[in-house]
């Protein structure tokens, strides 16, 4: 039997993937492509969860994707064009992302309902370290021990903010968990296109395929009438989200995956910020500890990667 795509025991890189030698600059423009993503998500983030909180979730999810495709489509000329037919050595990964895609949103978004923003955030944190372990697995990339001790200090400022035993660590932590897990195989396989498919044919795909599961679950939760300022909210989210598809394909080609990755801890200061001031959340002071220390390994690897690069 064929060794799948994502398989661990695959040993060479599959035919879908043609890197590309990195240019001088490319990690800090990743990592700057990758801090706007989690800016434009968190935004969105915050209008979903304000907007769910009297529009059924579905019907949201639904109408966010519809003017979404639409800001795509509109943007795709000065992002490479969108091309809805897709060569056939990367349909393997554009199903792959597709399930990672359409499942961390609905996971994710359910989650978001029931959660702090700051809490679910926190555990989000724990992906970049997911994501690095498997670029050594799948794509041959060299981590340094200095920039994997500087992500797992950032993990374990995870676990003081999430505390083990306290009550974060409820049944919708582990619907996170879910979201963490199917994120990193989004991006994965983001990693596998080729750089003739542009990031706007990407991007349009998740929206479509978010939009249509959307729809779907919606006809079993129901539908109600939206108000101007929901559908004005709606907008402006889907204006995020369009910023945040765009950047989440771009900033998992520009760079290494191992040094772009960690610049995902931006997401954690927009929730917490975005919790305080929109729905009163404000975080303790392991959250506030724990979110140092998640910032300052984050800092610690710019600063190594900006020494190795010296050295070379």
């Amino acid at each position: 039997m064929r060794t799948p795509l994502l398989s661990p025991t695959r040993r060479v890189r599959p035919a879908s993937v043609r890197p590309l030698a990195h240019r001088p600059g490319d990690n800090l423009h990743g990592a700057l492509i990758m801090t706007l993503c989690m800016v434009a998500f968190g935004l969105n983030d915050t209008v979903m969860k304000f907007v769910a909180q009297d529009l059924p979730l579905y019907q949201a999810i639904t109408l966010r994707g519809l003017f979404v495709m639409a800001m795509i489509a509109a943007v795709a000329p000065r992002l490479g064009g969108l091309h809805l037919r897709i060569p056939a050595a990367a349909r393997k990964p554009m199903i792959w992302r597709l399930v990672g895609e359409i499942a961390s949103t609905i996971l994710f978004l359910n989650a978001l309902q029931h959660m702090a923003m700051g809490d679910l955030s926190a555990i989000m944190q724990a992906l970049p370290l997911v994501v690095m372990v498997a670029a050594t697995m799948f794509f041959g990339e060299t981590l340094g021990w200095r920039r994997v001790g500087a992500v797992v200090a950032g993990f374990g400022g995870v676990l003081l903010i999430l505390r083990p035993g306290g009550e974060v660590l409820g049944p919708w932590a582990v619907v996170a968990v879910g979201a963490m897990a199917m994120v990193a195989l989004r991006d994965l396989a983001t990693r596998s296109f080729r750089s003739d498919i542009s990031s706007a044919t990407i991007a349009f795909y998740a929206a479509t395929g978010v939009t249509v599961a959307g729809f779907v679950i919606s006809l079993g939760q129901g539908w109600a009438m939206p108000s101007l300022s929901q559908i004005l909210l709606l907008l402006a989210g889907s204006a995020f989200l369009t910023v945040g598809y765009v950047s989440a394909v771009a900033s998992m080609r520009v760079g290494e995956i191992s040094y772009v990755a960690p610049f995902r801890y931006t997401s954690l200061l927009v929730a917490i910020a975005m919790g305080l001031v929109v729905f009163g959340e404000w975080p303790d002071l392991w959250t506030w500890a724990g979110s140092a220390l998640v910032v300052a390994a984050g800092t610690y690897t710019i600063w190594r990667e900006a020494q190795i690069a010296r050295i070379r």
